[in-house]
């Protein structure tokens, strides 16, 4: 039977290029500027590392559908390279390969490495025709906008929510993601707004309006990871582990018939609820210290919080504007500035969280950093509410 893999791996070091539009850099400088930094924190040779996963989602690290790009920038010692793309959740799929292999005692040390480079290609975010085969084909009459704006208006429908209220708390978790990322010097934005602003700002897909929607950026991330065995043989003393890691993927039941109300995302429910018992927690709200989730569109942020067990049915909304999800509240969120500020270079995101999750826990988080947190959950949603993939990774300090 299944162990699950609480404590199997420790994150032996981390690193995060500066997030923004990268017009000086190709997709290996970014790559560089990141394993840089983690290679230092991990405190190894490169040689150490057995096996590399590589993520990116939007074509945009060259050589092919291959690991070559990884291996070449890196100059990796003639190791397995292995590319992964799953949407918005790439960099912790790429994460979860690297974990798996420790875990399961295929390799001694991994790296995992998420880098896109959007800026150079036009590919805008917000409109959907715009890049790649899957856009221009699949999806030619379909925006990001337009799918997650009918998230909101299931919202509503389904809660009796006020058409105003919600407006007013997708304004406050706006608002607040803009707080944090000004603290952060690697965030892409960083620039604080108002509430009036963001419900001034023009309207992209209604009631989403501008400062409701998160960009693109180019950047990179990376971990690296071992056991924690091997950790302290290495002299660490204080380190994370990996407590859980879940992925739940759509199988077409939400888009195929009336069972589902449009009021929430099926998949970050049932991820979520596995990784709480890989992990074993029962209270969310009660045991976790923050978190990061995938705040494409504010709306997003504010049905992940009831999705993930932090606010009760039909009661986020309340939560928001009462600042539960503030740096200062009960169960922070996006504490670095999140999707809407740090920035989404799509292939890079998910290490991005796991990057803050990891300074916070050991206490480097600089002048956005928490109160003595100890365990964090980090939350990637790709696709569209009604067909998606979503993932949910629980990290903490180690206990053992």
């Amino acid at each position: 039977m299944a162990t699950g893999i609480k404590d199997k791996v420790a994150i032996l070091g981390m690193g995060c290029s500066k997030f923004g539009e990268r017009w000086d850099m190709e997709a290996q400088d970014l790559m560089v500027e990141a394993f840089t930094e983690c290679l230092a924190d991990a405190g190894i040779e490169k040689d150490r590392i057995d096996a590399a996963w590589l993520s990116t989602a939007i074509e945009s690290v060259h050589v092919g559908s291959s690991g070559l790009p990884l291996a070449v920038a890196l100059r990796l010692p003639y190791i397995p390279v292995t590319r992964v793309e799953n949407f918005c959740a790439s960099g912790t799929e790429a994460f979860r390969g690297a974990v798996y292999a420790v875990a399961s005692g295929a390799c001694d040390v991994a790296l995992a490495l998420g880098c896109e480079k959007l800026k150079d290609t036009g590919y805008g975010g917000l409109p959907q025709r715009t890049r790649g085969v899957t856009n221009d084909m699949y999806w030619p009459n379909l925006s990001a906008p337009g799918m997650f704006a009918q998230l909101a208006a299931g919202y509503r429908g389904a809660h009796g929510v006020d058409k105003d209220d919600l407006k007013r708390a997708m304004a406050r978790v706006s608002v607040k993601s803009h707080a944090n990322g000004a603290k952060n010097p690697k965030a892409h934005l960083r620039r604080e707004v108002s509430e009036e602003q963001v419900l001034k700002a023009p309207m992209v897909a209604e009631p989403i309006g501008l400062f409701d929607c998160c960009g693109v950026s180019d950047g990179a991330a990376c971990a690296i990871v071992t056991t924690p065995e091997i950790a302290r043989e290495l002299g660490k003393t204080e380190f994370v582990t990996v407590k859980a890691m879940q992925l739940s993927v759509s199988n077409g039941e939400e888009a195929g018939h009336s069972g589902w109300d449009g009021a929430h995302v099926k998949t970050t429910r049932i991820a979520s609820k596995k990784a709480y018992e890989e992990a074993g927690i029962r209270n969310p709200r009660a045991e976790l210290d923050m978190t990061e989730v995938h705040d494409c569109f504010s709306i997003t942020e504010l049905v992940t919080m009831e999705d993930l067990g932090l606010a009760e049915e039909g009661q986020a909304w309340r939560e928001v504007l009462d600042g539960a999800f503030d740096a200062d509240g009960d169960v922070p969120c996006q504490i670095d500035g999140g999707l809407k500020c740090f920035g989404h270079p799509i292939g890079a995101s998910g290490l991005r969280m796991l990057y803050e999750m990891y300074l916070q826990l050991l206490g480097r988080a600089g002048e956005r950093q928490l109160d003595d947190p100890r365990l964090g959950l980090t939350h990637n949603l790709g696709g569209f509410p009604h067909m998606n993939v979503s993932s949910v990774s629980i990290v903490g300090r180690y206990e053992g």
